[in-house]
């Protein structure tokens, strides 16, 4: 997850922008956000749209903001990603203002992108707006046509099957001389981290089929890649002591790993958010070791292994009476 202090940052470069000559001008014809938020119950929703692009629009023009000006595809990922995870702690913190903000702020992210492509004369909001349009109806015959599809399974197997013929007669326009195979895991981007990437790849095969049982046969997959961590382990020690460890080692953590995904999946959870569920336990567990170490004049790194552990315990114990957690 992009650091916080990025967002300081773009906000704080943002609100040191020049406020003289045309940009001030500029800024003059730009809605206040008190004038947005107070017209957003009586405005139609394509006028608010219209005068946010517009906002957008003078901010990339001359006479501008500066910062705004500068920026382009490449400088944005950043802010892109931040925004994306911002929007999700908000779904976290389950609070609505925030999450109406953080979303506010990743769709000035959409209409950002697409006003540097309107620039270039490749394609503008418009296009953007038509073309994910045109995919829902597209995309849910069930709804729009006479495809029958009665369960989210049925929705998302016809999803797949469908995404999969729009990129087979994509690939035919563009390159009809290539002999074509296509995959239904082509869509997801080797760019992602590796947790959504895992997810991605398993949710997508699922839809086709190609998924577990039950969830003891995950289960079951799950000892057996232990095992043969356990046993390349041995391998290692034995050839190298504990000084380096083989690849193989490495490679069955991955594994490992990639059925933890599984799991997750199969039982309906999001890895992502999951971890991110116990990253924050161990966080509020751990500090509250660190705590009790300050109370009583010492610092974890000061104390045994065994001392750490009963810290630990106690810690579990503590966080389970505030939280009301029945988990370990």
């Amino acid at each position: 997850m992009p650091p916080r202090k990025l967002k300081n940052n773009k906000k704080q470069n943002q609100s040191s922008r020049p406020k003289q000559g045309k940009a001030r001008s500029a800024r003059r014809h730009a809605p206040s956000a008190k004038k947005i938020s107070a017209n957003t119950k009586r405005e139609p929703i394509g006028k608010l749209f219209e005068g946010l692009v517009a906002v957008q629009a003078l901010l990339r023009a001359p006479g501008g903001c500066p910062w705004d000006r500068e920026q382009t595809h490449a400088t944005l990922k950043t802010y892109l990603i931040e925004e994306a995870y911002e929007v999700l702690d908000a779904l976290e913190q389950g609070n609505p203002e925030e999450l109406a903000e953080e979303l506010g702020d990743l769709l000035l992210q959409v209409l950002f992108h697409a006003d540097l492509a309107r620039e270039a004369g490749t394609f503008d909001i418009s296009d953007v707006v038509t073309g994910i349009h045109d995919k829902m109806i597209r995309r849910h015959p069930h709804v729009f046509g006479n495809v029958k599809a009665d369960t989210p399974a049925e929705v998302l197997k016809n999803w797949a099957q469908l995404k999969a013929q729009e990129k087979q007669a994509a690939s035919r326009e563009n390159a009809p001389e290539q002999p074509l195979v296509l995959s239904v895991l082509d869509g997801v981007p080797r760019s992602l981290p590796a947790l959504l990437e895992a997810h991605q790849l398993t949710r997508r095969a699922a839809q086709v089929g190609f998924d577990w049982e039950t969830v003891e046969g995950i289960l079951e997959k799950m000892r057996e890649e232990t095992a043969e961590l356990q046993a390349a382990l041995e391998v290692s020690n034995r050839r190298k002591g504990k000084v380096r460890i083989e690849g193989d080692a490495e490679e069955e953590v991955g594994d490992i790993l990639f059925v933890a995904v599984n799991l997750a999946r199969f039982l309906g959870f999001d890895p992502e958010v999951a971890l991110k569920h116990s990253n924050l336990k161990f966080k509020s567990r751990f500090q509250l070791m660190e705590n009790e170490a300050t109370r009583s004049g010492q610092r974890l790194a000061q104390l045994s292994k065994e001392e750490l552990e009963v810290l630990w315990e106690a810690a579990k114990a503590r966080s389970k009476t505030f939280r009301g957690d029945e988990n370990n």
